[in-house]
């Protein structure tokens, strides 16, 4: 029975080029010359901390890595900047996560949008990530360009085609 699989996902390498490539551009930005400003990224927790002198270059920064994560093929949506910057000292921190999995909610919106088509698939939880079954190979990327075209308010990949 055909397949395939719907999930969020981020590759950390490509988060990691991104982000070496806006350190790279704020060295030798005008506006950065002689700043006191860090960006580290954490590979295991996917989260990016990011310290600076004020919040006019926090913004820029996130701009920068978002722009440049976008040229690698990272989604904007998979950035988290909801959380506010935070004052340390003389300097300000933010911390960025990145989205990575499905969630409950997002799940079942997926599922319920699936449903909502009509088309004779079965949709499967597995863990974190959503599992589309059927008949027809047509059904399937009849799904695939129906979840394509709606805005989940994350990124969605399919991956794992079986006939």
């Amino acid at each position: 029975m055909p397949s395939f699989d719907v999930l969020s996902k981020v590759d950390p390498q490509t988060v990691e080029n991104a982000i070496n490539v806006a350190r790279k551009e704020i060295v030798n930005r005008y506006d950065f010359h002689g700043s006191n400003t860090d960006i580290d990224f954490n590979k295991k927790d996917l989260s990016i901390h990011i310290t600076t002198e004020n919040e006019m270059r926090i913004n820029t920064i996130i701009d920068i890595i978002i722009t440049r994560g976008s040229k690698q093929g990272i989604d904007p949506r998979s950035y988290d900047v909801s959380k506010d910057h935070y004052a340390s000292g003389a300097m300000v921190k933010k911390d960025i996560k990145l989205k990575n999995g499905l969630d409950a909610e997002a799940i079942k919106k997926i599922i319920k949008a699936v449903k909502d088509t009509g088309a004779k698939v079965q949709p499967q939880k597995m863990d974190n990530i959503v599992r589309i079954s059927g008949k027809k190979f047509d059904e399937l990327q009849m799904i695939i360009a129906t979840l394509k075209k709606s805005d989940f308010g994350f990124p969605l990949q399919f991956e794992n085609m079986k006939s």
